[in-house]
Order: structure tokens, then sequence, then C-alpha cells
């Protein structure tokens, strides 16, 4: 079983490096990833051996919080985003806010107090009694949670805080009895920086976590639910259940997916595809949950409840995806969990070295605290999970789903982009291309064809009666129909016997061998044994597909069209789309052993398929990516889904993965660089610790709102 669920308290990545090490120690827990960005963690465990509760009580045990999940009785709300949830609990904005406002204000006039030459009544004094208050109350959630942890042999960032706090403030007041100098402003300083750091961190990891709440909020409330009388109540959409028939009325969400039963309009699917143009449904067509109806009623059947819908599995994906480490975060947190005690030592080290040296108590003290206040490894913990944060919440509002942090550095070094055809390339059905009349009259020819087809399931049949239908044709009736094996079909049509398919023809033939050349599959119509002309049908390229492989090669990249169509067809497709490469007839379980030999070849790999016989290949792949709708969305063999929308899509993908990657490159350095050159001026006593401690906060914040740039950069042209 895999459980979810928020944690208040985490100031560090440190701290989810402990937690998840306390809950993977667990008797019965399989794994446990604890994601310090979004404060939550997901545990895999097994029931028979322990319960979710236990769970709970092992991150209590260590000192912070499990918030408990509030009933939640609507489907697609189900499971508060972990970002959100950890705004609207101890880390939130206003309640930070509030603490570093006091602590500030309470801190300044000490630091006047301090800094200021003439003699004061009682000045000492009232800086101790402020800044006392300032670390001891508005500053005890480090103080608690560092003696938490001391208990169970741990230390985090808050053990570092408290350490330099409550050291120059006792140093301080030691130092009050003794007339030496004084640290309290320090003290309170330092304290007042690290909370309003850590409000502007909040606030900043508050906008990272925005994706999947606006999911969630994208659903619909209520629904028109048609009663068994035909009359309309308005219901709760989570009291809906598959079978409901419910009224969509114009300008109005569709509440959960299901099937239209009647009526037509034009859809709005943009929240799930990002697509902007409106999809025109009718009856028999599907239509998902949060999607809009524009311009028309709608009788809908529910086909799907309430979790279980096109947004909900969106949702979960984009969920998973940024709770997933990426191997270079794993890396980030083994750092972080021996980071801490490494900075106790260096600052114990430089109080001694001081020491030594000849400097006074007082001198050495300064640069041991300094030390400890300048070490976070806050930004190194925010580096890499706010960038999947953002990354992911931009893909999940394009309609391209990122399932995992692994699949951003997947995308690192790909150098060939191999794509199925059907359905990929392609629309992945038969549609009509080209009509040609012996006499010149397509409009009369395509009409006797489609009267004769009507009666047929064939998808070549399909083909002619939907463009006979879209050119506003009516069907003529027809009597006697039948099959003729390996020729095609035929019927009577006002008293004339209509013969379509592969019927020996007397004229055409030189039209026939032209369109059989560029890939498309032809049929002939002959009237009472004359031949009357033909339709050319093809699965014709998708909107997008060549300005998709345009950008690929721009982009130097190499682009293959794998196919198990015949040969010719496969070669006029990918002509027309500029796909030089072409391996066609290739059966698909074989399409594995041609990924495979690229990849011995020293290619690394993108497939790009449909995500159901492509399954194989699209594991094989160094990067798999399978192409969807929003019923199919959760195809597990593919590293991503792209919904709505043709190969453009592969291409902004791509480009989203790898401008995520440099940013978390980007986070990562300045968190490293910080450390390695803010801890050496430390110990040189070349760093004031109030300095260090707005350094340290500003660089846990800087972090984030370099990941926060992914929200606005562009990708595509």
């Amino acid at each position: 079983m895999k459980t979810r669920f928020p944690i208040e308290g985490m100031h560090c990545s440190s701290c989810a490096v402990n937690i998840a090490k306390d809950l993977k120690g667990t008797p019965g827990v399989k794994d446990a990833m604890v994601n310090y960005a979004l404060s939550s963690a997901s545990v895999e465990f097994d029931e028979s051996k322990v319960k979710e509760h236990e769970l709970h009580g092992v991150v209590e045990k260590a000192g912070y919080k499990v918030v408990k999940p509030s009933p939640m009785h609507e489907g697609h709300h189900e499971g508060m985003d972990m970002g959100e949830n950890h705004l609207k609990h101890g880390s939130a904005p206003k309640v930070a806010g509030r603490k570093a406002a006091w602590a500030l204000g309470l801190s300044a006039p000490a630091l006047l107090l301090a800094m200021t030459m003439a003699p004061v009544p009682y000045s000492p004094l009232i800086q101790g009694v402020l800044s006392t208050i300032v670390v001891l109350y508005f500053g005890r959630e480090f103080h608690i949670m560092a003696l938490k942890l001391l208990k169970r042999g741990r230390a985090n960032m808050d053990t570092l805080i408290s350490m330099g706090t409550m050291a120059a403030l006792l140093f301080s007041w030691w130092q009050l009895t003794v007339n030496g100098p004084l640290y309290f402003e320090t003290a309170a300083l330092i304290t007042g920086l690290i909370l309003l750091g850590r409000y502007f961190e909040a606030t900043s990891k508050g906008k990272a976590g925005a994706a999947i709440q606006k999911l969630l909020e994208l659903g619909a409330k209520t629904a028109h639910h048609i009663q068994a009388d035909g009359s309309v109540m308005e219901m709760d959409v989570s009291m809906l259940r598959v079978g409901d028939k419910v009224l969509v009325k114009p300008g109005e969400k569709v509440p959960l997916d299901g099937k239209v039963i009647e009526g037509s309009s034009e859809i709005n699917e943009s929240m799930l595809t990002g697509e902007s143009l409106p999809v025109s449904k009718k009856v028999g067509d599907l239509v998902f949950g949060a999607t809009i109806s524009i311009n028309g009623a709608l009788t809908v059947e529910i086909t799907k409840e309430p979790g279980n819908t096109a947004l909900a599995r969106i949702v979960e994906l984009v969920r998973s995806a940024q709770e997933t480490k990426a191997p270079i975060e794993k890396l980030a947190d083994q750092i972080s969990g021996v980071f801490v005690p490494i900075v106790m030592v260096v600052s114990a080290v430089t109080f001694v070295v001081w020491m030594l040296a000849g400097a006074s108590v007082t001198d050495a003290f300064v640069p041991a605290v300094a030390v400890l206040v300048i070490a976070c490894p806050c930004a190194l913990g925010l580096a890499t999970p706010t960038a999947i944060l953002v990354g992911t919440g931009r893909g999940a509002s394009q309609g391209i789903l990122i399932k995992n942090g692994e699949a951003m550095e997947r995308a690192r070094g790909i150098t060939t982009v191999v794509f199925d055809k059907t359905g990929t390339l392609t629309e992945g059905k038969p549609t009509v291309t080209d009509i040609v009349a012996a006499d010149g009259q397509t409009k009369e020819l395509l009409q006797l064809a489609a009267s004769v087809e009507a009666k047929s399931e064939h998808p070549l049949a399909q083909a002619i009666v939907e463009r006979a239908k879209a050119e506003g044709l009516s069907m003529m009736p027809s009597e006697g129909f039948r099959s003729l094996a390996g020729k095609g079909v035929q019927a009577m049509v006002n008293g004339s016997i209509i013969a379509i398919g592969k019927i020996e023809e007397t004229g055409g033939s030189a039209e026939i061998e032209k369109l059989r050349h560029e890939g498309k599959t032809v049929v002939t119509i002959s009237l009472g044994g004359q031949y009357k002309g033909l339709i050319a049908i093809a699965d014709a390229p998708k909107k997008g597909a060549k300005e998709a492989v345009v950008r690929l090669l721009k982009d130097g990249l190499d682009v293959i069209m794998l196919t198990g169509d015949h040969t010719l067809t496969a070669q006029a497709i990918a002509k027309e789309l500029g796909i030089e490469q072409v391996i066609a007839e290739v059966m698909p379980e074989d399409k594995l052993d041609e990924l495979k030999k690229l990849q011995k070849a020293g290619k690394k790999v993108l497939f790009v398929g449909d995500g159901i016989n492509d399954a194989p290949a699209l594991t094989q792949a160094d990067l798999g990516i399978a192409m969807g709708t929003g019923s199919d969305i959760a195809i597990e063999s593919g590293h991503m889904v792209l919904v709505g929308g043709g190969p453009e899509k592969v291409v902004d993908a791509l480009q989203l993965t790898r401008q995520t990657y440099r940013v978390i490159k980007q986070n990562l350095f300045w968190a490293f660089i910080y450390n390695i050159i803010g801890i050496p001026l430390a110990a040189f006593g070349l760093l004031n610790p109030i300095i260090a401690s707005g350094a340290m906060a500003f660089s846990s914040v800087s972090v984030v709102l370099n990941s926060l740039r992914l929200r606005r950069s562009r990708s595509g042209h």
C-alpha cells in the first residue's frame, strides 16, 4: 500500500533526510520519500506489518508534525496538494510573516541601542531583555526541534541556528556581568532575519507548488442531474455515479468524464490539453470533467466516477513527478545529511584555532557563530525539488505530463528522435485525400460511394462516409448490400449496381499508380460495370508534424520514422514530413530490437509512440514519450505523456526538460558555491554573523526565485 501525508516543521533538506531515514528503518516499510519542497512524505508499506497511524507516530517522534487531512468529499479534490498544504499550516506565509515582523521589530531597538555611542540608561539590560524575548519566544521553534533531535543523536539546520543564537545570547549575558562586549543584537537579528527568510521561502514555495492546486480547482462543484422522471436537480458532483445522466448548459463545466448522448457543442479542453482551439462534440463523443461547453447544451452519461477522471489522473501524474527524486537530487540529499555535523565540527575547530592563535574568547566566539549561521543547507535542499515542482507544473498546463524527476535528466543527451508513424505522426485513422471522378462530378461520386459504404464497418468505408457527412451529403437508399471477399463491396442504388473496391476497372490506371506511389490506398467505383472514378484514402499527417520534424532537425537531432507499414506508404509520409531515415515493415515486437541497435551504435534515443503496442519500445528508449488523449493519459511505459496536440509538443517537452535541468544545475552551483565561499570567510572572521544570517536567508529565496523563472520562460518558437 502507498500513502502520502503532509509534514509540518521541516526547515531544511537534512530534516527530510532524517525523516526518510526513520521511516525506512520502520519494519514493514518498503520505501519512503520525503520531499522538503512539498513538505510531504510518500511511503510504500506492508499493511500487515505496520499501520498508517504508526508511520505518523514515527514522524512525530522525530519532532515533526503530521497534518491530518480534512474530509474531502469531492473525488477530484482528493489528496490536497502538498505544496499548498504546506502553506496552510506551520510555515504559512501569514504566520511566518508575523513572527518575522515581531522578531525584527524587537531586534531594531536592540540594534539601535548597541550602535548608540551616547550612554542610555539601562541600555545593556534593555538589549538583553528584548533579545531574549526574540530568541527564546519567537525563535523557540529552532530550540525545541534542536532538543528533540539531540535526544535522537541527530542534527539539522535548526541545530545550527539554535546553537548560534543561544551561544550569542548566553555569552552576552555572561559578558554583561564582567562588563565585556555584548552580542545581544546579533542573536536577535540572526533570529529575525532567518524568520524573514522562512517567510519569503514559504511564499516562494507556495508559488512553485501552485500547479496541482490550480488543477484541483478546475473541477465543477455541482451538476444538473437528470432524474428518472426527466426532471433536473442540482447536486454535488461527488454524489454522481457511473451511468448517471447530467445536463451541461452553454458556458458550464462538464462535471465528470462521460459520453454525449444528446446535443452538440464546442468544448474548451485547454485545461486538459493546453490547446486553445475548441473541439466539436456530438452524440457518441467522449467529454472530460472540468472542460467547458461553449455554445450548446449537452446531455452526458457519466462514465467515470470522481477520483478516476482524466483530470484526477493528470493531478496524480504531476504529483508523482514532483515527489519522485531525480538522481541528482539524491546526491544533494546525501550531502545535506552529513553537512550539519561537519559544520558543527568546523565551528568548534574555528573557535579552538582562534584561541590557539592568541585571540580572546570574544574574538574567537564571533567567527565560530558566523560559521554556524552561514552554513545553511536549505538552498541545497531546495535546488532540485523546486525546479522540478515548477517545471512539471508548467508542463501540466501545456498538456506535457512529466512522470518523474528522472525524465529531466534522461532528456539531457538525446541525439536521436524515433517516431512511431500511426497515431503519432499521423492521425491514426484513414481519411479521404483524393476524389477523382471520370465525369468530373466528384460530389455525386462521393455520395454514391458513401450510400453503399454506409452499411460497412470497414475503416476505409467509414472514412468515405465521414467525408460525405462533412460535405453535407445525404445517403441514398441501397439494397442487396454484400461483401465480395478480397474485392470489395457492392449494392443496388437507384436501380444500378454500384461496386467499390478492387474491381477490375476499365480506366484511371495512370491516376491509380500515381496515388499508390504517394502511399495512399485507392478504391475504384463502378456503376453498372462501368468505371466511374476513384477515391484515395490515407492516414493523413497530424497538424504540426512537419513543423515538429523541422524544429528537431534544426536542433541537430536525427529524426527516424519507425513503422510496421509498407515501405512505399512509410516513405511517402516521411517525404511529406521531411524525414529522411525510415525503418518500415517492422513488427511491434521488433521495434525494441531496432532501438537497441541504435543505442549500441552510441545513440541516445527518444522514442515517441502511442503507448499501446509501443510499450516495450517506450520502456527501452533512453526517454519515452507517449502520445495520449485525456482518456488514456496514465500510460505506464513512457517517462512523459502528451495530452492533446501533436508531435510539436515533443519539441516543447524536450525544451522544457532541458530548461528545467539547466535551472537545477544553476541552483546546485549557487547552493554549493555559497557554502564553499561562505564557510571559510566566516571561519577567518571576514563575515559578521548578522551579515551571514541575511545571506543565508537570501540564498534559499534566490534558489526558489531562480526556479520560478521556468514559469515565465517560453518553450516552442
